[in-house]
């Protein structure tokens, strides 16, 4: 018998790993592009969830956003069908008129995709192809933005979409690692031209920035940018707990937050605690943005009568006395002849 070339090892140990927690009897299903991560997830996935006795399927999402995605869609489906992967589901979504980029408008509706095929297959978890090298590139690109420690925390290995589990057991498989796995598999990936399309930012700093970084710091700069997220992921933990606690002791019966409670707290509490509450208010997590969160802030720390603060989705904030306040939307204005 051949030995079992290493790069398989490694994606069958990280996908045992993944499965081993998983509570529920439903399927696992794989979420696949027919790129070399997700390929290579998909059927070592079939191999490992079969001697776990679980069975395993997959999800192909087809964007339409390039010529040949419905052909190319049916034919990852084919392939996984003769893999023995089972169900198997060909999703198309539109991706135009959603809010973001086009990069976060592909994102939302994959990932809608992807829970309601597992809910209607009642699936324990979605698995998803993303390495450490994603991982790397996710950080770079959450430094770009300014973001905090949330963005730096990068992709979890674990999450929750609509009670739907996704898992992403490759964070710490290095993208080079399953295109060995491919070729040791006999597979052919596809090679998606957005990918290297510099129109979109991620491929920019997949085809130049990283590169760079390696080639003036060494290869392991790879795997430092994904420690950092698993490092600020830990850190967030423990932070998001405390908040939890903090929100829970300023909240009024009214549902307002206590000012001197809010004002007692370090900023970089008092920061989680204003973003949770202006989630459980109504507005959007995804358009929810530091300066609104720091708006939220000035009516505690330096309010001086001015007005309210104004959220996403038409929300409102206001200070009253010693409270924060919610409000909806304001009334439409009059019109005029």
């Amino acid at each position: 018998m051949a030995p079992l070339a290493l790069p398989i090892a490694a994606i069958r140990v990280a996908v045992r790993r993944a499965l081993a927690d998983l509570t529920e009897s439903g399927p696992v299903l794989v979420a696949c592009s027919g790129g070399a991560d997700s390929l290579a997830l998909a059927a070592i996935t079939a191999f490992v969830a079969s001697r776990m006795g679980r069975a395993a399927g997959l999800v192909t999402v087809d964007h339409g956003l390039q010529p040949g995605s419905a052909e190319r869609a049916e034919a990852v489906a084919d392939w996984a069908r003769q893999s023995g992967l089972a169900p198997v589901e060909v999703v198309r979504v539109e991706v135009a008129g959603r809010p973001g980029g086009p990069e976060a408008a592909a994102r939302q509706a994959r990932y809608q995709a992807l829970v309601e095929v597992a809910g209607r297959h009642r699936a324990a978890a979605v698995l998803t192809g993303h390495t450490r090298d994603d991982q790397a590139e996710t950080v770079l690109l959450a430094l770009a933005r300014g973001a905090g420690p949330r963005g730096l925390a990068g992709m979890p290995a674990y999450r929750e979409l609509a009670g739907m589990p996704l898992l992403r057991p490759l964070l710490e498989t290095g993208r080079e690692q399953t295109r060995a796995a491919c070729a040791a598999l006999g597979l052919t990936p596809w090679e998606d031209p957005h990918n290297i399309d510099p129109v979109y930012a991620r491929s920019r700093v997949r085809a130049d920035v990283l590169p760079a970084l390696v080639g003036a710091l060494g290869p392991a700069v790879v795997d430092n940018l994904a420690r950092t997220a698993r490092l600020v992921a830990a850190d967030n933990a423990v932070l998001d707990g405390l908040a939890v606690e903090a929100l829970t002791a300023a909240r009024h019966p009214d549902g307002g937050l206590a000012v001197k409670a809010l004002a007692d707290l370090a900023p970089a509490l008092r920061s989680r605690v204003l973003r949770a509450w202006a989630h459980e208010a109504g507005a959007s997590p995804a358009a929810l943005s530091h300066r609104h969160v720091a708006a939220l802030d000035t009516l505690v720390t330096d309010w001086r009568g001015q007005g309210a603060a104004y959220l996403p989705g038409g929300l409102r904030v206001r200070r009253h006395r010693d409270r924060l306040l919610p409000t909806g939307p304001p009334p439409p204005r009059p019109t005029t002849r």
